[in-house]
C-alpha cells in the first residue's frame, strides 16, 4: 500500500538452508545492499515480467480500443514517405 509517497510493506517469512542464507547475505554485502533489498528487487523483477503472449494480447487490445484514423483505407508505404523524400 502506498501513502504519501511512502511504501508500507508487509513482512514475508521464508525458510532456507543455513548455508544458502550465509551465501545470500554475502552476495548482498558484496553488492552493497541488504538481503531484504536484494530479495525485494528479485521479486519485483520476476513479477514485473510478462510473457510475450500476454504483451501481444495487451497490444492487440489497445489497437482495438484506439483505432487508427485511416477510415479503413489502405495506405501504401510510398505514400507515407512522399513528403519526406525530396
Amino acid at each position: 500500500m502506498w501513502t504519501h509517497n511512502t511504501c508500507i510493506g508487509q513482512n514475508l517469512t521464508i525458510s532456507v538452508d543455513g548455508d544458502l542464507l550465509q551465501r545470500a547475505r554475502a552476495l548482498a554485502r558484496k553488492q552493497g545492499t541488504s538481503l531484504n533489498a536484494l530479495l525485494r528487487g528479485y521479486l519485483e523483477t520476476i513479477v514485473g515480467e510478462q510473457p510475450g503472449e500476454a504483451v501481444a494480447d495487451e497490444l492487440l487490445m489497445l489497437m482495438d480500443e484506439h483505432g487508427g484514423r485511416s477510415g479503413g483505407r489502405k495506405i501504401r508505404r510510398d505514400e507515407l514517405y512522399e513528403d519526406r523524400v525530396g
